[in-house]
C-alpha cells in the first residue's frame, strides 16, 4: 500500500523502513508477516525500502538512520510509537493492540541490534562512469 493512501483511509497505519541487504530485518520478517496475516484488515501495512529514492522525503521526515525502523501510527496520521532495531513480537503486538483500542501512549523503543543505512551512489557520477 502506498504510504499517502495509507495516511488518508482512516486506519491505523503500521510504517516499516527496510532494505534487502538488511539481516535484521530478514530476521523480523517472519514475525511482521504474522503480524500483517492477524491485523491486516484492521491496520494499514506499509513497506518503504530505504534504497529506494522514491522515498527519501519520508526517510528524512521520520529521521530513519537504522533499520529496520517500524512507526505506528494512529488513525489521523498521528505517530504513536517508533521502534528501531530488532524488537520482540510481543511489543509490537502490544503497541498495535493500543492503537486499536486508541490507548493515548507515545513512545520510542530503541534496540542496539540493528542496520545503519547505506548511502546509495549508484546514481552518483565520478570520472569514470562515462567510460
Amino acid at each position: 500500500m502506498e504510504p499517502e493512501l495509507a495516511f488518508k483511509n482512516n486506519k491505523p497505519t503500521f510504517l516499516e523502513f527496510y532494505a534487502e541487504w538488511c539481516e535484521v530485518c530478514k530476521e523480523m520478517a517472519p514475525e511482521v508477516s504474522a503480524l500483517k496475516e492477524k491485523y491486516e484488515k484492521d491496520v494499514n501495512f506499509v513497506f518503504l525500502n530505504v534504497d529506494n529514492q522514491k522515498w527519501g522525503n519520508y526517510i528524512l521526515k521520520f529521521g530513519v538512520n537504522g533499520i529496520p525502523q517500524v512507526n505506528l501510527f494512529d488513525r489521523e496520521s498521528n505517530l504513536k510509537s517508533t521502534f528501531i532495531g530488532k524488537q520482540d513480537d510481543s511489543t509490537i503486538r502490544k503497541a498495535l493492540a493500543d492503537l486499536e483500542k486508541e490507548v493515548e501512549s507515545k513512545e520510542e523503543i530503541f534496540n542496539p541490534e540493528f542496520s545503519t543505512i547505506k548511502v546509495n551512489k549508484n546514481n552518483e557520477i565520478n570520472p569514470r562512469s562515462h567510460g
